[in-house]
């Protein structure tokens, strides 16, 4: 074993112990000097904060019994505010039917926002949804892909208290029908955005033609 290398620097006793080896660092503090606890980092209030994904949030999948968070965020409100939440999804929707004698597919993808475990307005909003009906008396199979489409939609929670909200998008696949069938649904890429505002109260929206 290789000498130690011993040193007072200052109150500091370093104790050395080769090339590998360990430093120990021994503190001379008078007494009733502590070390204090770091203070926790405070979220800051925010006005806009946005959440992405590049990778596929639900894959191919018949009916879910419940809904999914495929995306969620904090925001930190400094005083009352209202919240535009804007969910953006690819949503894919698959069907099969095979006749005679007729055969229904139904495939749907519903969407909702929550804050704080709560529903936001208007609730839950439909993404994409197919209804494939086919009738013969020939053996006939349709299958219709599932391409990947875009939909996006804004929700709105009003008179948001102060403080750390957590805001979640959620979806569901919906799948049924009749016969000899198949059918399924799937969410691709997404982006969240929220942003707090406040509204002007008592204003009416016209609708201009």
């Amino acid at each position: 074993m290789k000498a130690q290398d011993r040193k007072m620097i200052g109150g500091i006793l370093a104790v050395g112990v080769g090339i590998g080896g360990i430093l120990a660092l021994t503190l001379a503090l008078p007494p009733g000097v502590g070390i204090g606890n770091a203070q926790p980092v405070q979220q800051p209030s925010a006005k806009v904060t946005a959440k992405t994904s590049n990778v596929v949030l639900i894959g191919p999948t018949t009916t879910q019994s419940d809904y999914v968070s495929v995306m969620c965020n904090d925001i930190k409100t400094a005083n009352q505010k209202d919240l535009f939440i804007t969910a953006a999804l690819e949503v894919g929707l698959f069907t099969r039917t095979v006749v005679p004698p007729e055969a229904e597919a139904r495939a749907g993808v519903h969407v909702r926002v929550q804050l704080d475990g709560q529903d936001v307005e208007p609730g839950v909003v439909i993404y994409g949804r197919r209804i494939q009906t086919l009738r013969s008396d020939e053996t006939i199979e349709l299958s219709l892909g599932q391409s990947l489409e875009a939909a996006s939609f804004s929700f709105v929670a009003v008179d948001v208290p102060q403080g750390i909200h957590q805001i979640c998008v959620q979806a569901r696949v919906e799948t049924g029908g009749s016969g000899t069938f198949s059918a399924e649904g799937a969410v691709g890429k997404g982006t969240m955005t929220v942003e707090s505002v406040r509204l002007i109260r008592g204003e009416d929206v016209a609708n201009v033609d």
